[in-house]
């Protein structure tokens, strides 16, 4: 009796001991990558068991968050026998897939899992738009990204993990001074599958070249404290033409990446998947200070600004009166050289020297931070006189922005002889001008007045009304010119028929060669394009929202607006998938065709 009650007692105090060994701890952790929460984030809630085979409930009530996926992501038993006693452990870990929907501070638990309770964890959700990375972050018509559909999803300028920053080499210059603006991308994506610019970055005031010195592949930078995948997308040279406060507003572009989601399975641990993610994105808007050239400007001043040298050549000293040469002067340097104008060389060469136009050639290079090159100007010549004469040297003044003065390059002069030609200037007016009766021979008829007046014949006045009608319907058709073209929008709107009709079939040429990313460029165009130009809409007011309330204002029946809008979603996720949409290019133009024929019927009714 005795031994048997040892024995009860012994399982009692394991059992007891085995009860305050069961526990419950949960504990919030970021996405991997990542040191904080913030909104649109997946993150982790992780419930701990020890020796307790009762099952948590599903997490529905995290605050600020929603779940994705709820699963048993660990489980661990065993067994041990110590002096005849046999205890069982049992650990398991339960993870809750949340993603963050609202900015602010939250605390979860404690929950009770088969009577034991857990702590209470604390954690934070900040604001994606309150993230260092991103320059004038703003959340435009961005979509919520938890949603469950494959069509792309939209963010106005950027997120924390992509964003385009716009930067000019000097935000302070003079009129003329050459400045880099340049767009550089930034990202922390798994692959960047297309950048397109949707419209071209506005340049109010400023002469531009574009530069074809931008980043072949992805290099790492760390901005603000976090490291990104950049790329300069767009580099331009730009001159400022007028002086203040001058704005460089930014372009859109489109950028199809893939965006990798990661959760738990209850089988294989971690796992991962790509879906593919369409931005809208434009970078932040700039204002350069424009200052006025330093007074006051040399009256031989140039226009150029930057720096510059100039030379001079000529073939020989020995010239012969009335006899062409030329003398050519070679401008190198690097800033506005495009634009720079030689002084006017015919008031400071001797007045026995005729000087013309001169032939300009131009030969530059848009490189990354200037323009350089040479420009050479070849003026013809002619000696009037003979004798000696001197071909003065000549001056260009130009402005150099790294010193801040003028300064003046000088092309070298020369001492010419001039001899006697075959017809000198000298001996130009000994020839005289002879009249030869025999060059027209006299009408005798005509003095006796036999025959009648030319001036009197209907020929001889039509010649001065024919040039009156035509003088006269020629203003009627420019005026009636004018008037059809006053209103472009108008006139694009009668004309949107047929310029869509023209797209298409640039789409159909594609097609054919079998060509599925220019196909769905064009078929993409001619559709937006025909509904920007009937409606007189801009570009940018070319949204879906907007174009449902414009098309129902004019009577347009949903079912022809929502078609439209479908095929327009169609081709764009057809466009940006991984197949390319090859197999259904056919459907696709015959579906763009009908719904362009039911929109213009509907227009006309």
């Amino acid at each position: 009796m005795t031994k048997k009650f040892h024995i009860l007692l012994i399982v009692a105090l394991a059992a007891v001991s085995s009860a305050f060994g069961a526990s419950v701890r949960v504990s919030v952790s970021p996405q991997r990558g990542k040191s904080r929460i913030e909104i649109g984030d997946l993150f982790y809630l992780s419930i701990d068991v020890t020796d307790i085979t009762a099952t948590p409930q599903k997490p529905d009530n995290v605050g600020g968050a929603k779940l994705v996926y709820f699963d048993r992501t660990r489980e661990e038993s065993g067994f041990s026998s110590i002096n005849g006693v046999t205890t069982r452990s049992y650990a398991a870990t339960y993870t809750a897939t949340m993603r963050a929907t609202k900015e602010g501070s939250y605390s979860y638990g404690p929950v009770s899992v088969g009577g034991v309770w857990s702590n209470q964890v604390r954690y934070t959700i900040g604001s994606a738009s309150a993230t260092p990375a991103v320059p004038s972050a703003q959340t435009g018509n961005s979509t919520d990204s938890s949603d469950d559909t494959d069509k792309p999803k939209y963010i106005g300028k950027g997120d924390g993990n992509l964003f385009l920053r716009a930067s000019v080499s000097s935000s302070t210059a003079y009129e003329q001074q050459a400045l880099v603006y340049t767009v550089k991308l930034y990202t922390t994506y798994d692959a960047i599958k297309f950048v397109g610019a949707t419209a071209a970055p506005k340049f109010d005031g400023f002469v531009i070249e574009e530069s074809k010195d931008i980043s072949s592949s992805l290099s790492f930078e760390t901005y603000q404290g976090k490291t990104y995948a950049t790329a300069v997308i767009a580099r331009y040279i730009i001159f400022p033409q007028m002086t203040g406060n001058l704005k460089v507003t930014g372009n859109n572009y489109t950028i199809a990446v893939d965006r990798r989601e990661y959760y738990h399975d209850s089988l294989f641990g971690n796992m991962s998947f790509s879906t593919p993610l369409q931005l809208n994105v434009s970078p932040n808007d700039l204002v350069v200070n424009v200052k006025e050239l330093p007074a006051p400007k040399p009256a031989d001043f140039s226009g150029a600004v930057g720096r510059f040298r100039l030379t001079s050549s000529l073939a020989g000293t020995q010239f012969r009166t009335n006899q062409a040469a030329s003398v050519v002067y070679t401008l190198i340097g690097t800033g506005n050289i495009k634009y720079v104008q030689m002084p006017d060389l015919s008031a400071q060469y001797p007045p026995e020297i005729e000087v013309y136009t001169p032939t300009t050639k131009q030969d530059f290079k848009v490189g990354s931070s200037n323009v350089s090159g040479t420009v050479t100007f070849d003026y013809s010549f002619m000696p009037l006189e003979e004798g000696s004469f001197r071909i003065p040297d000549v001056k260009l003044v130009y402005f150099d922005p790294e010193t801040g003065k003028y300064e003046t390059t000088v092309a070298k002069g020369y001492s010419i002889q001039v001899g006697k030609g075959s017809a000198s200037g000298k001996n130009a007016d000994k020839v005289r001008v002879r009249f030869d009766p025999r060059l027209q021979k006299i009408d005798t008829a005509a003095l006796s007045g036999s025959v009648r007046p030319y001036i009197r014949s209907i020929l001889y006045w039509l010649w001065f009304i024919l040039p009156v009608v035509l003088l006269v319907a020629a203003v009627v058709i420019y005026r009636r010119y004018v008037s059809l073209h006053a209103d472009m929008a108008s006139f694009n709107s009668r004309r949107a028929d047929r310029t869509a009709r023209r797209r298409l079939k640039k789409a159909a040429a594609a097609m054919k060669k079998g060509d599925a990313d220019r196909f769905y460029d064009e078929l993409l165009v001619a559709l937006w394009g025909y509904l920007g130009d009937k409606l007189k809409m801009p570009t940018s007011g070319l949204m879906r929202d907007n174009v449902r309330q414009v098309l129902s204002s004019r009577n347009v029946s949903d079912d022809v607006s929502d078609t439209f809008i479908s095929i327009i979603d169609d081709a764009e996720f057809a466009k940006y998938s991984s197949a390319g949409g090859k197999e259904n290019l056919g459907n696709a133009y015959s579906e763009a065709t009908r719904i362009i024929n039911r929109l213009e019927n509907e227009f006309k009714n």
